[in-house]
C-alpha cells in the first residue's frame, strides 16, 4: 500500500502551482503590458481571462471525473496547465497571452477539487486533520508569495519566466501522479454511450453566471459599478446563469454539480465560512503590500518580504492544528484563529504613515498566525459527514466558494480604497482655508523654506500650496488604508457565529479503518 504522505506531497505540487499562478503575474503586469505593446488596463486581462476560466471549470471535477476517469481527468489538467504555462511565456502579443491564460485557467481549475478530494480518500479519518494542513500550506501559502516571486522573477530575469516555472513541477507531478494515484473502486465511470447525457444547458448557465461574475467583480470599480451599461449587463447575465444553474441542476438526474451536497448542515456552514475566509485572505494579502509600496515607497520585493515571515508562520503552525484536532473540537480552534487574525488585521489599521519594517512584519505575522488555526478545521468539518462518493462534488462547490470569495476580497478592497479616500479627502480639504489657522501657519511656514531657497514669493506660494496638498491625499490614502484594514477585522468575525450553527463533532482519537 502507497504511504498516505507521498500521496498528500503529489497532489500538493500541482494545488500549489495553480494557487500560485492565481497572483504571480500581479506584479509583472506594467512589465507585460511594456513588452506587448498594450496598457496596463488591456493587460489586467491577463489576470481577468484566468480567473474567469478557472471558476467555470473548478465545480465541474466529479462530472468529469466520472466520464472519463478521476486519475487521467487530473493528469489532463496537469497536462493542459503545464503546456499552456510554456504557451504563456512565449506569447507573440496580448491576445494569445490572454487566449492562452484561459486554456491555462481551464486545465487549473478543477486541481485544487480534485487534490482535495484525493486527500480525503487517502487517509483515515483520524488523520485528515494532517493531511489537510499539508493542502492548506499550499492554498494558504501560495498566494502570501505569488507576489514576492513574481516580483523578483520580473526584475532578475523577464516576465515570460513567471509561467516557466510552472514546467518542471507539473512535468514532476505528472510523474508521480502516474504512479502513486488511482481511481477508487466505488468512482463508476459513465459512458456516452450507457445512457450518459452532456447537460449542455447546465453547462451553458454556469460558464454564463461565474463568468459574468468575475468580470464584474474584476472590472466594476475601474467602470464605476452600477453606473456602467457594461456591468449591468454582466450582473444581469451573471444573476441569470447563477439562479438559473441552481434550479436546473437541482431536477437533473445527472446534474453538473451537485447542489444537494449543501443539505448537509456542517458542509454548507463550512462553505459558507470559507468564503469569508477568502475575502479576507486575499483582500488583505492585496491591500498590505499596496499600502507598502504605494505609500511608503517599498520595492515589490521588500512588500513581498514584509509577507513572507507570515506565510512562514503558517507553514509551521498548520502541521500543529492538524494534531491538534484530534484532542480539540475543531469549533474552538477555528473561533482561536478567527479572534487573532481580526486583532491582527485591527491592528493593521493603526498603521501611520511613519510605522517601520518590523512593526508591519509582526502585525502580517500576528494575522497569518490565525489564519493557520481556520483552513484545516474548516476543511475538517466540512467533509467529515459526506459519504465518499459525493466528496469530489463537495470539494468543487467548497473550492468555488473561497476563489469568490477572493475575488469579491479584491474587488472589495479597490473600492473600499477609492471610495473612502474620496471622502476623506473631502473632510481633511473642508480644513484648507484661509480661515483655519494651522493650515495658515503650515503655509507660511512652507512657502517661507521655498523662499530660502530661492524660489520667489509667488512661486514659493504656489509650491507651498502644492505640498500641502499632495500631503493632504497621502492622509486621506492612508486613512482609507485604514478604513479597509479594519472592516476587514470586523467582518472575520462574521465566522464565530456560523461556527456555534455546526453540529458537534468529537475529536476522532481512535482511527477509523478505510475499507
Amino acid at each position: 500500500m502507497i504511504n498516505p504522505w507521498i500521496i498528500a506531497v503529489t497532489v500538493m505540487l500541482a494545488t500549489f502551482m495553480e494557487v500560485l499562478d492565481t497572483s504571480v503575474a500581479n506584479v509583472a503586469l506594467p512589465h507585460i503590458a511594456g513588452s506587448l505593446s498594450s496598457t496596463v488596463e488591456e493587460a489586467t486581462w491577463v489576470l481577468t481571462s484566468y480567473l474567469v476560466a478557472n471558476a467555470i471549470i473548478l465545480p465541474m471535477g466529479a462530472w468529469f471525473s466520472m466520464l472519463i476517469g478521476r486519475k487521467r481527468f487530473y493528469m489532463i489538467c496537469v497536462a493542459v496547465f503545464t503546456v499552456s504555462s510554456f504557451l504563456c511565456g512565449i506569447a507573440p502579443s496580448l491576445g494569445f497571452l490572454v487566449f492562452f491564460r484561459i486554456l491555462q485557467g481551464l486545465g487549473g481549475g478543477a486541481l485544487q477539487p480534485i487534490s482535495q478530494a484525493i486527500l480525503v480518500e487517502s487517509f483515515p479519518r483520524h488523520k485528515q486533520g494532517m493531511a489537510m494542513a499539508v493542502y492548506g500550506m499550499g492554498v494558504v501559502v501560495a498566494p502570501v508569495i505569488g507576489p514576492t516571486l513574481g516580483g523578483w522573477i520580473t526584475d532578475n530575469f523577464s516576465w515570460g519566466w513567471i509561467f516557466f516555472i510552472n514546467i518542471p513541477v507539473g512535468i514532476l507531478s505528472l510523474v508521480l501522479t502516474s504512479s502513486l494515484i488511482y481511481d477508487p473502486p466505488y468512482l463508476v465511470r459513465k459512458s456516452l454511450g450507457s445512457g450518459f447525457k452532456i447537460d449542455y444547458i447546465g453547462f451553458g448557465l454556469l460558464a454564463m453566471g461565474l463568468g459574468s461574475l468575475e468580470i464584474v467583480l474584476d472590472e466594476g470599480q475601474r467602470n464605476d459599478w452600477f453606473g456602467s451599461n457594461f456591468i449591468v449587463a454582466f450582473a444581469l447575465a451573471a444573476a441569470i446563469g447563477l439562479i438559473g444553474v441552481v434550479f436546473w441542476e437541482l431536477r437533473q438526474k445527472q446534474p453538473v454539480i451537485d447542489f444537494h451536497v449543501l443539505k448537509e448542515r456542517n458542509f454548507a456552514l463550512a462553505t459558507l465560512s470559507m468564503l469569508v475566509l477568502g475575502f479576507v485572505l486575499y483582500g488583505s494579502t492585496t491591500l498590505l503590500p499596496l499600502f507598502l509600496q504605494t505609500l511608503l515607497g517599498y520595492t515589490a520585493l521588500l512588500s513581498g518580504l514584509v509577507l513572507s515571515p507570515g506565510g512562514i508562520a503558517i507553514c509551521i503552525c498548520m502541521p500543529v492544528v492538524g494534531m491538534m484536532l484530534r484532542k480539540y473540537q475543531a469549533r474552538w480552534l477555528v473561533i482561536f484563529g478567527v479572534l487573532v487574525s481580526s486583532v491582527g488585521l485591527i491592528a493593521m489599521s493603526r498603521f501611520t504613515l511613519e510605522v517601520d519594517y518590523t512593526t508591519a512584519v509582526w502585525g502580517r505575522v500576528v494575522q497569518s498566525f490565525g489564519l493557520a488555526f481556520l483552513f484545516v478545521p474548516i476543511s475538517t468539518v466540512a467533509f467529515q459527514r459526506l459519504p465518499r462518493e459525493r466528496v469530489t462534488y463537495a470539494t468543487g462547490l467548497y473550492n468555488l466558494a473561497r476563489n469568490i470569495g477572493g475575488s469579491s476580497g479584491i474587488a472589495a478592497i479597490t473600492t473600499i480604497l477609492a471610495r473612502r479616500a474620496q471622502y476623506h479627502q473631502s473632510v481633511l480639504s473642508s480644513h484648507l482655508t484661509p480661515y483655519d489657522p494651522a493650515y495658515m501657519a503650515a503655509l507660511s511656514r512652507t512657502a517661507r523654506a521655498f523662499e530660502l531657497g530661492g524660489s520667489s514669493a509667488p512661486d514659493a506660494a504656489h509650491q507651498a500650496q502644492g505640498v500641502i496638498y499632495g500631503t493632504l491625499l497621502k492622509q486621506a490614502a492612508m486613512l482609507s488604508f485604514s478604513d479597509a484594514f479594519f472592516i476587514m477585522g470586523i467582518l472575520f468575525l462574521v465566522i464565530v457565529p456560523l461556527m456555534f450553527m455546526i453540529k458537534k463533532t468529537a475529536p476522532p482519537k481512535q482511527p477509523i479503518l478505510v475499507e
